[in-house]
């Protein structure tokens, strides 16, 4: 058999040349497209001192303060020499007010910052800010239970005095009145709060007591 002929079932003799040379040029044919590398982000729009400090809802002579302290750093400047902060900055703000209003102090803040950046492992700076978070919770804790001895403290008073509404029941003016002799006799004097004895003084509420006392 010649080369290029192939014989087929039925006897006929048919090219397999063409035949390759047509499957070759369908196969040179096919375009693989470059892979399209993913849309980038666009980065986030850095904020200005007066816009970081309505964002944490701060003044910016507070912000500045966080700065001069270390605990906040600008990204860059402006072309006006402005200080510019990245977005982050609103949680780092937020993160100090907390604290703060935990009741520490800017110099205990800075501590906790400082024991964080300067850790030796990133698991010995979680451990050493858990600590201090776990004292903090104690303390906050014990400061709940004062409040909240102080609150029923204030709620025993005010339903102790509630009970002086009654001497102060509207009555007939006194006036002075002349006996038989025609000597003038002035109207007695109320009894003070001192004096009352619809309340047992033992049982006064340290809040009324240091009143009448």
């Amino acid at each position: 058999m010649s080369k290029g002929k192939a014989t087929t079932a039925n006897g006929n003799a048919r090219d397999t040349s063409a035949s390759s040379q047509t499957h070759a040029s369908m196969t040179q044919a096919v375009v693989h497209l470059p892979l399209l590398a993913p849309p980038s982000q666009p980065a986030e729009r850095l904020l200005q001192v007066g816009e970081l400090a309505r964002a944490s809802g701060k003044t910016v002579r507070a912000i500045h303060l966080y700065e001069e302290l270390g605990l906040l750093k600008p990204d860059a400047r402006s072309k006006g020499r402005f200080r510019l902060y990245d977005p982050s900055a609103v949680a780092r703000v937020r993160w100090i007010s907390k604290l703060h209003d935990l009741g520490m102090s800017l110099a205990e803040i800075q501590k906790v910052a400082e024991t964080w950046g300067t850790a030796p492992t990133p698991a010995r700076a979680m451990a050493e800010v858990r600590s201090i978070y776990r004292a903090k919770l104690a303390e906050t804790r014990a400061q709940i239970a004062h409040l909240t001895a102080l609150e029923k403290e204030l709620e025993t008073s005010i339903n102790y005095l509630d009970t002086c509404d009654s001497c102060d029941e509207p009555e007939e003016p006194k006036t002075a009145s002349a006996d038989a002799e025609g000597c003038t006799t002035e109207p007695r004097a109320e009894t003070p709060c001192g004096g009352c004895q619809l309340r047992e003084r033992e049982a006064e509420p340290d809040l009324v007591a240091g009143i009448v006392a």
